[in-house]
């Protein structure tokens, strides 16, 4: 790696950076294959700071589903439940078209902050469904409903679960 990547690596990761953001997004330009391994590195990192500046500095690249690969990762693991809400907001800066099962995952099971901006892109941005899609979307809400994390919620997921997974089948059925 060449001393300027370095240097900003050094600077987007050091806890003192105000502009931490900035350093991010200026790696995220610059990026390389090599930068874009140590960054997804970085996301399953134990340090959420940095996984969460290094998410910023992958949505400045061209690796998208790879990048969204280990996002999502760091979503689910569980040793990231709290701040699970800020790498879901993270992915605003990603094209979600092909993620709609792993968004609906994260509806399903992530914290409240982390559900709650999951419903808001599922509810905004324009998938690309296929009846395999629909089926995996099933195999999870009915894991979801025998598993429940919040029994709470189960009615309120349950009336906005069930008329979209319906819509998505009468786009199939002849």
């Amino acid at each position: 790696m060449d001393e300027e990547i370095e240097k900003l690596f050094q600077r987007m990761l050091d806890p003192e950076e105000a502009e931490a953001y900035n350093f991010a997004d200026k790696l995220g330009l610059k990026a390389t294959e090599e930068v874009k391994d140590k960054l997804i590195e970085l996301v399953l990192s134990d340090d959420w700071e940095a996984a969460y500046l290094a998410c910023r500095a992958l949505s400045k690249t061209h690796w998208n589903e790879e990048s969204l690969d280990a996002i999502f990762k760091a979503i689910h693991d569980r040793k990231n439940k709290q701040q699970q809400g800020a790498f879901v907001q993270i992915l605003e800066e990603f094209d979600l078209s092909q993620r709609f099962v792993d968004v609906f995952r994260v509806y399903l099971f992530g914290n409240f902050k982390a559900s709650s901006l999951a419903k808001e892109y599922l509810d905004s941005v324009e998938f690309d469904i296929s009846p395999r899609t629909i089926r995996k979307a099933e195999k999870h809400w009915n894991h979801y409903l025998h598993n429940p994390e919040d029994p709470d919620s189960l009615s309120i997921k349950k009336s906005e679960v069930e008329p979209m997974l319906l819509e998505m089948r009468e786009l199939f059925s002849d």
